[in-house]
């Protein structure tokens, strides 16, 4: 894997936000506000650095949600994307091309798996394990038709389509969308006991995140994959596991429920499957599962078109190797070792697994926003969640030293 620059200062670093660059301006001018961008203007990225119109270096601490978990412009999945863009670009699922076979095989290798079903976006991977949880409990659990209920956590975040939002917690991705689809019960998260207590025999899956990744980087109690897969078997239930966020090297291993050893019967998988390059999203898991769909039944024009299968299988590739997982275990003890010396001095409290945290940082110093607006300041892109908290994910190409420096700005913004 290739890896950043050196760490440095920006040549040009910002030294305030009393003016809000232009091109953010006319942005906004033109652009529904469905997000809060910090004031940067962004014009190149290399490794886990980006470079703004001004010619100011940042270091990435985001990784673009993790779907540049390999950072930007690796030149593997440059590479990969070039050549299949002299070739094909777009089929529709109307015929079968060169890439799909290849692509569809390796992923579900990759997971254990017998079939995959691509999709484009980590939502709409969702809302294909929901219809597939569906269809599955009418066809082979015997559920009546229209019935079939899905258990889902507390404090969850699986996208933002309207199915997805119903059985949200989050105000402000609920508030004002409804109504709702039915079928979905919440239980709190980490919580088995009200877990099997909301099982009933119309129950046909429970979808988790094996971590909350937009809650703050929430780690449930140890055993608690392994509980949910216990269930979910005692009780002829599929496991879900949306692994959007966490998977494909995030935490140190290739999912984050290999943590727990745990094989959940559905894989929903997404964001650095693209390489940070095309959205490329999918579901995997067996025949009897993904077996009950017809044609006709679920589609996707774009879905496992050639670009998104040629970076998608060389992302395979790439997490083949397990060096992405070794560097992002290696790393992350860095990185919860500098964490935990700032507890006390500005944060509350830390989680992390990986090269991922969630960090809660003091009221009395600042809210998320205005911490990470500091950190922009001093060449450090990072977000906010929840008002209080910063998650820190960085492109498992990271250097050590750009690691450090990154976090010596982070102690420096808190003091």
């Amino acid at each position: 894997m290739t890896t950043g620059t050196t760490a440095s200062v920006p040549s040009d670093p910002i030294g305030g936000l009393a003016g809000t660059p232009a091109e953010v301006q006319r942005a906004e001018a033109r652009t529904a506000h469905n997000y809060h961008p910090l004031p940067v203007v962004l014009a190149h990225g290399e490794g886990a650095w980006m470079t703004d119109i001004e010619g100011n270096r940042f270091l990435d601490l985001l990784a673009g949600y993790s779907a540049l978990n390999f950072g930007h412009g690796h030149p593997r999945l440059l590479a990969a994307a070039h050549a299949q863009l002299d070739k094909l670009t777009l089929t529709s699922r109307a015929f079968v091309h060169d890439a799909f076979a290849d692509f569809c095989a390796t992923l579900g290798d990759l997971c254990g798996k017998e079939l995959v079903l691509p999709m484009n976006t980590g939502a709409e991977a969702v809302e294909t394990a929901v219809k597939l949880a569906r269809k599955w409990g009418y066809e082979v659990k015997g559920v009546a038709a229209d019935r079939a209920r899905i258990v889902v956590a507390s404090g969850n975040f699986h996208g933002r389509t309207t199915t997805i939002v119903g059985f949200s917690d989050d105000p402000d991705a609920r508030d004002g969308f409804g109504p709702f689809a039915p079928g979905f019960d919440t239980v709190p998260y980490g919580d088995l006991a009200a877990l099997r207590a909301a099982i009933t025999p119309e129950t046909v899956a429970v979808l988790v995140e094996p971590i909350q990744g937009e809650g703050g980087v929430i780690i449930p109690p140890d055993g608690y994959l392994r509980g949910v897969r216990k269930i979910c078997t005692a009780e002829n239930v599929l496991f879900a596991a949306d692994e959007i966020q966490a998977g494909l090297g995030r935490t140190g291993r290739t999912f984050a429920c290999d943590h727990e050893e745990v094989v959940p019967d559905l894989y929903v998988l997404g964001k650095a499957l693209g390489g940070g390059i095309v959205p490329v999203s999918a579901v995997v898991g067996d025949r009897d599962v993904l077996g009950v769909l017809r044609p006709g039944q679920h589609g996707s024009t774009f879905g496992g078109n050639p670009l998104a299968c040629a970076v998608g299988r060389e992302v395979v590739a790439m997490l083949r190797t397990g060096e992405p997982q070794a560097r992002a275990a290696e790393l992350g003890l860095l990185l919860r070792e500098r964490l935990d010396a700032m507890v006390g001095h500005g944060v509350v409290a830390v989680r992390s697994r990986g090269l991922w945290a969630g960090v809660d940082i003091d009221p009395a110093i600042g809210t998320g926003r205005e911490i990470c607006e500091r950190l922009m300041a001093r060449g450090v892109l990072a977000k906010d969640t929840h008002g209080s908290t910063i998650r820190l994910a960085p492109p498992l190409v990271v250097t050590p030293d750009d690691l450090t420096w990154g976090l010596d700005q982070l102690a420096a913004v808190l003091t």
